[in-house]
């Protein structure tokens, strides 16, 4: 202390450590503040700054669908004749026509094969066998689409005889007899190919086999409508084979969970 003109004042080095005391203080207390700002916020304003990277998010499934059509006019076919077997007529009660080029509502179009013939891998077959019926001397379905190696199982539903002749050119052929009442013949194709079947005893039964290198495959239904689900994201080529109108392709980007719209039309004529 010093006394000037009869007035006590401080000594300005007690003032200086005074304030240099508080600044420490406030200094603490502040730091004080933070750390425990820090310990009780989320882990989510937090993660980023101690450097902990947050999950990433898986892709998901994605889809491509739509519908096949035609323009123009089907081709108009006679009704099958079946009068040199009647066990097979009888299951009839309006004409049978050819299932070559068969549409229904709004120019829809069925038996189209729609598949991705570009950006997915071979995969291996599946267990279980596909079903190939000769019922009512016709064969159900008309088109049947499998894996490469996967089982054929033919069966004969009817009273009669029949032969199994796919007239492959890439794969080996085969034409083989299955009487009424026999189990179902098995045939496996390691290549793929568009293979036409007939029945040499009926020549009005006519059917494909579509053998694919994977599972990604549709055949369009009475409505033209398809669908190729469990799509990882990527670039996709699509094909549309008709047994009549040719083949139709569409490359389509489809990205994580994303659906996809993809429609085809068919230039039918008479």
């Amino acid at each position: 202390m010093s006394v000037v003109g009869g007035t006590i004042r401080p000594r300005p080095e007690v003032t200086v450590a005074n304030g240099a005391r508080a600044k420490a203080f406030t200094a603490t207390l502040f730091s004080l503040v933070l750390s425990l700002f820090a310990m009780s916020a989320p882990h989510h304003l937090t993660g980023h700054a101690s450097g902990a990277a947050l999950p990433a998010r898986p892709d998901v499934s994605g889809e491509i669908k739509g519908k096949v059509s035609y323009e123009g006019t089907l081709p108009k076919f006679k009704s099958l004749d079946m009068v040199n077997e009647p066990t097979c007529a009888k299951y009839y009660t309006t004409p049978v026509l050819p299932e070559n080029a068969v549409g229904g509502p709004n120019n829809s179009l069925k038996n189209v094969v729609l598949y991705i013939s570009a950006g997915v891998q071979e995969e291996s077959p599946p267990t279980q066998a596909a079903i190939f019926k000769q019922w009512g001397c016709r064969y159900v379905p008309h088109v049947l689409a499998v894996q490469t190696n996967q089982e054929i199982w033919v069966q004969n539903d009817d009273s009669v005889a029949h032969t199994v002749h796919p007239m492959a050119r890439i794969n080996k052929e085969v034409n083989r007899s299955q009487p009424p009442g026999t189990p179902p013949l098995v045939i496996r194709y390691d290549k793929p190919e568009f293979i036409r079947v007939k029945c040499e005893l009926h020549p009005w039964m006519r059917g494909i086999f579509v053998v694919l290198k994977n599972s990604h495959y549709s055949v369009s239904d009475e409505s033209g409508s398809f669908s190729l689900p469990n799509l990882p994201p990527g670039n996709y080529t699509v094909k549309a084979w008709h047994e009549q109108f040719g083949e139709q392709t569409q490359v389509v980007t489809v990205g994580s969970g994303e659906t996809k719209d993809l429609n085809f039309v068919f230039k039918a004529a008479p």
